[in-house]
């Protein structure tokens, strides 16, 4: 029975060593771009990259991209021709070195911008990898939509004296790309030209809607929504750009007294 338990282990371990000796090390480059934007790096905390065996699970690869957003002018203001690489040397990136010894199926899972929770969004693809074979370059690059935004007021949870502020609530949010990129007016991304509104209700129940503007200061939209009612509000602000389907949304809960 030893004997037997002994053939049967040397026997893994033959097959372990075989197939480890015929495993080689390929290269994958993955990308996060945002949508009608540059890439997804480290200034906003980058993008977690899980490349996965799509068959068994196995996680092969995981972790974040890092590096800059990119060459504005090759990435936005250049006609790209077919082959043209988009990325440079500094431009974001996750780099992974699996060893497989066989063509592997595999799902690559991104999730960006990996450090605003209430902006983060899951893609992914699936692709063939080929022992020895490199995917580098561009990579594989996967689009993320949306849009980051934070409501700065009213702050979460806030009381608000509705006498005390002539019967109005200020509304001010931050709006900026996936990849942090600026929006100004009449700049390469143009706020002006987005649709940016508060969707208000007040005690559970639909209550206005509040248009908001780019003011003066980059990447900040303000409304004021007017009321003299006391309750419970719930303050939901969302962008919308009709030229790319590009959406995004943030909300808080506050507290309005007489």
């Amino acid at each position: 029975m030893v004997k037997q338990f002994h053939k049967i282990l040397i026997a893994l371990l033959l097959v372990f060593v075989t197939t480890a000796s015929f495993a080689t090390p390929t290269k994958v480059v993955v990308r996060a771009k945002a949508k009608d934007a540059k890439f997804i790096g480290t200034s906003v905390g980058g993008a977690m990259v899980i490349i996965r065996n799509a068959v068994t699970g196995e996680i092969l690869a995981k972790g974040l991209t890092t590096g800059s957003t990119g060459n504005t002018q090759l990435i936005m203001r250049t006609a790209k021709k077919r082959y043209q690489a988009i990325s440079d040397d500094r431009t974001a990136k996750f780099e992974a070195t699996v060893d497989i010894a066989e063509p592997t199926f595999v799902t690559i899972q991104v999730m960006a911008p990996y450090n605003k929770k209430q902006s983060t969004i899951t893609a992914q693809t699936q692709v063939w990898l080929i022992p020895g074979k490199d995917i580098t370059g561009d990579g594989i690059v996967i689009e993320i939509p949306g849009f980051i935004i934070d409501v700065l007021a009213p702050q979460t949870h806030e009381f608000i004296s509705l006498g005390k502020n002539n019967n109005q609530i200020n509304i001010k949010a931050n709006v900026v790309m996936t990849c942090g990129c600026t929006i100004s007016k009449g700049g390469l991304w143009d706020g002006d030209k987005m649709e940016a509104k508060a969707i208000v209700k007040r005690n559970g129940q639909p209550y206005q809607t509040v248009t908001l503007q780019l003011g003066s200061k980059v990447n900040t939209f303000e409304g004021v929504l007017k009321t003299s009612e006391a309750g419970l509000y719930e303050i939901l602000v969302y962008v919308y750009d009709a030229r790319t389907g590009n959406t995004g949304v943030d909300k808080v809960n506050v507290v309005a007294r007489k």
